[in-house]
């Protein structure tokens, strides 16, 4: 039986990426995607998602409509920076049709616990945006962290400098308490974050090969990443190219080789100047348990060609 995946996104350029990635990758199956906030509002993520499956060629995955706040907030609003690197509408203000479909009527929590108890050891979980939706799911039902397979997050940084201040990551800052909650509920969880994230980069070089392949979908992915990029070299001159954060959260999610990982309990802080900043857990150094794994080195090469011949096959495949 293939790896189930759900992919929990707030749809902008790099969590798109995660999508195409898994949807070229023949290996698994994904069975849904859980929208949330961040670079975008959820009924923008929600409309994003719908949209790009629908053009990728794969409109039977169902989209559940997450969280549109933090545990302790009331209210999100997409930041300026947000809608600088992934444009308005999240995928690079480039234009692809809506969807006739719409989202299903069960919650995001509700199909995570649902699917949980379903798949069990079979289900990876892959949030590449705020941990809203599955601290929502372990607080309604806290037994899936002992039942489900893993938990692969894009967001932390461990031995790099955050990128929303000296410390923190920015999915993690969209909602520090939920992620303390999953590193410290004892479910399995591998944080990947820019650690190894910000060694991934693509170039326009690379988008050239998409577009050259000529579909709607490969142009649509090639304009998305060429915004992207541009954006990257107002806010990191120094890369030479964009980040693949999500996909490769989500590659790992696949093929947990393609990362060396340092098994270590965690926790995030909440308070603060610190809060937002993912660190190793002092109450539980010693716990010969250790439920969460951070990935600290990455095959860049290997990852990348993956990366492109994957995504390269899904766009080519949808006519």
């Amino acid at each position: 039986m293939k790896k189930k995946i759900i992919l929990d996104l707030d749809t902008g350029i790099d969590d798109t990426l995660a999508i195409s990635y898994v949807l070229g990758s023949p290996e698994v199956e994904l069975i849904g995607i859980t929208s949330t906030f961040g670079n975008v509002l959820v009924d923008q993520g929600i409309r994003n998602d719908l949209a790009i499956t629908d053009l990728l060629g794969h409109p039977e995955v169902p989209v559940y409509r997450g969280e549109s706040h933090a545990l302790k907030s009331d209210s999100f609003a997409v930041s300026e920076v947000s809608a600088f690197i992934h444009g308005k509408n999240g995928i690079g203000d480039v234009e692809i049709p809506d969807s006739p479909r719409k989202a299903e009527t069960e919650s995001a929590a509700d199909f995570i616990i649902e699917s949980v108890k379903k798949y069990g050891k079979d289900l990876t979980f892959v949030p590449t945006g705020a941990e809203t939706n599955i601290a929502t799911a372990l607080k309604k039902a806290p037994e899936i962290k002992d039942e489900i397979g893993n938990i692969v997050i894009m967001g932390g940084a461990l031995t790099v400098c955050g990128n929303v201040s000296p410390c923190a990551e920015a999915n993690i800052s969209q909602d520090p308490e939920a992620c303390d909650m999953l590193f410290r509920s004892g479910a399995p969880v591998t944080m990947v974050g820019l650690d190894v994230t910000l060694q991934t980069l693509m170039t326009y070089k690379d988008s050239q090969q998409w577009r050259e392949i000529g579909t709607p979908a490969a142009k649509f992915l090639a304009d998305m990443v060429d915004f992207y990029i541009k954006a990257y070299e107002t806010t990191s001159p120094n890369l030479n190219g964009c980040g693949l954060h999500d996909p490769l959260a989500a590659a790992v999610a696949i093929d947990p080789t393609l990362v060396t990982t340092l098994p270590i309990n965690m926790k995030v802080d909440t308070e603060g100047e610190l809060r937002g900043r993912t660190i190793g857990d002092n109450d539980r150094l010693n716990d010969p348990n250790k439920t969460m794994k951070v990935a600290v080195g990455v095959d860049k090469e290997r990852f990348l060609h993956e990366f492109m011949t994957r995504i390269g096959n899904v766009a080519a495949a949808a006519k």
